[in-house]
């Protein structure tokens, strides 16, 4: 069959795998011969920390991406070109050296970069090459799945409902690039190895290998099979921290390491053979997706509430705040559940789901801080970060989101790690201090007796801090800081 396009560029972003990658699979498909590129954005890097896991994770998944392209191709010199700069420029400035006549690329959907997208859109036009653009990591985007009215879900058991009819409606198509990779060209002459060094990008190492955070496309598989086999008890187990329950895919489904489809097949074929554990699992993703057509339908939710009536409410604000804030990101609030979640964040990169609600509830409901200072921490600490959940989930405990908890239920910090971490298991690994107290005085060490914190070696004050607020207290300031709510349906 006559092929378009004499040579054609994929330009991955998010979806760094070969298998299952509609960008990737339509270039094979449009050109007849592909050459690959990935832009170390410094618009995107600059801002970062220097250690920083997510760029360590998307360099060790570069050098698999690289591998399987030449692997693919079946001859050493193809594989992926890297750059490193304002991916706006570099982008258009490789396309025409090249002499490609189209760009292919998955769709992405945050704000800065669609702006991006535009841009170079708008300087390939100028050159006289196209930019083609495919759904990749969504099974539904934008308006694919929409109310009966013709308008975009606010509210998630419908959508859940529509959007599991039309995925049962719609076989899901998964590509294979292997019969098309005799398409994929040499990459031109330059440094070798082509991906480069993180000092090379101003950037060190950091924990990411002590953590055994496994990379790539292979990672995502090791991890996959391994949930597989656990799959069928995840709704038993996703709620505990100290047990193993999720499947700790975030990340690669962040950085498309794994193709969502794959998964959602999976989901699907386990949960329609009575999984219960494979259908709370598949709800999840779906919730997923669903924060990502909230943030396509409704992307005033990135500075301000989804329900613009919450906007009015009155913060805490100066250099009290900004004490609470610090020791909240420090885990420093004296509620050990809170802490050791913290101190997770921190020290690895994630964080529990269950412990995200915990925690974030904590710093808007108990501390009284604005829930966008507690999206910009997560931003800068999760490996996982991905704006479109980062802000649902963070609405959803400020209760000014779509669907979120109602602004009167207030988890309660103390109960939360009494029912989802009974034994203590996880707070005694994140706060070794407290390990000597027993596990009823351990979710409320300010309840302890004087005796069981002086044979636990336990001074409050001194080596771990007493409660910041009372939750009672907390929860009556709340409910009057969200009395302007009640004013204002």
């Amino acid at each position: 069959m006559q092929k378009p396009f004499d040579s054609g560029l994929v330009w991955f972003r998010r979806d760094l795998r070969t298998d299952d990658n509609p960008a990737l699979c339509l270039a094979l498909r449009q050109c007849r011969q592909v050459f690959c590129v990935f832009v170390f954005d410094r618009d995107i890097l600059d801002p970062l920390p220097k250690a920083d896991r997510r760029v360590e994770f998307i360099r060790a998944s570069l050098l698999e991406l690289d591998a399987s392209l030449r692997s693919l191709a079946a001859r050493p010199e193809a594989g992926l070109i890297v750059r490193h700069g304002v991916a706006s420029e570099v982008l258009p400035s490789l396309a025409q050296a090249l002499q490609v006549q189209a760009v292919f690329a998955a769709h992405d959907y945050e704000p800065q970069a669609i702006a991006r997208d535009a841009r170079v859109r708008g300087r390939l036009a100028n050159l006289g090459i196209a930019l083609h653009t495919c759904k990749d990591h969504v099974i539904f985007e934008g308006r694919e799945v929409l109310t009966k009215t013709g308008t975009p879900y606010g509210v998630f058991t419908p959508y859940q409902r529509a959007w599991l009819t039309k995925a049962h409606a719609h076989p899901l198509h998964i590509q294979d690039p292997a019969p098309l990779a005799s398409a994929l060209a040499a990459r031109p002459a330059g440094p070798s190895p082509s991906v480069p060094e993180l000092h090379d990008l101003g950037f060190e190492r950091t924990n990411l290998a002590a953590l055994r955070i496994p990379t790539g496309a292979s990672g995502a598989h090791e991890l996959f099979a391994d949930f597989f086999e656990r799959m069928d008890q995840y709704h038993e187990t996703r709620d505990f921290p100290a047990v193993k329950g999720p499947s700790y895919l975030s990340v690669h489904l962040r950085f498309g390491t794994v193709s969502i489809r794959k998964l959602v097949a999976t989901a699907l074929q386990r949960s329609l053979a009575g999984s219960r554990g494979a259908a709370v699992w598949l709800s999840e993703l779906v919730w997923r997706e669903f924060y990502f057509q909230i943030l396509a339908n409704f992307p005033h939710v990135c500075t301000g509430a989804f329900k613009p009536e919450y906007d009015a409410i009155r913060w805490e604000r100066g250099p009290h705040a900004q004490a609470l804030f610090q020791a909240w990101c420090e885990g420093r609030t004296g509620y050990p559940l809170v802490d050791a979640a913290m101190l997770q964040l921190n020290q690895t990169g994630y964080m529990h789901n269950r412990l995200r609600m915990v925690a974030g509830s904590f710093l808007v409901k108990d501390l009284g801080i604005d829930w966008r200072w507690g999206e910009t921490y997560f931003a800068e600490k999760l490996n996982d970060f991905d704006l479109a959940a980062n802000n649902g989930g963070w609405q959803w405990v400020a209760s000014s989101g779509c669907d979120a908890q109602p602004w009167f239920r207030i988890f309660n910090p103390v109960s939360q790690s009494e029912k989802f971490d009974p034994d203590g298991k996880f707070i005694r690994r994140y706060l070794p201090q407290l390990a000597a107290l027993p596990t009823a005085a351990l979710h409320a060490p300010w309840k302890a007796s004087p005796l069981e914190l002086g044979a636990a070696g336990i001074a409050l004050g001194r080596n771990y801090p007493p409660p910041l607020v009372m939750h009672d207290a907390a929860r009556a300031q709340t409910l009057a800081r969200y009395a302007v709510v009640r004013k204002n349906p």
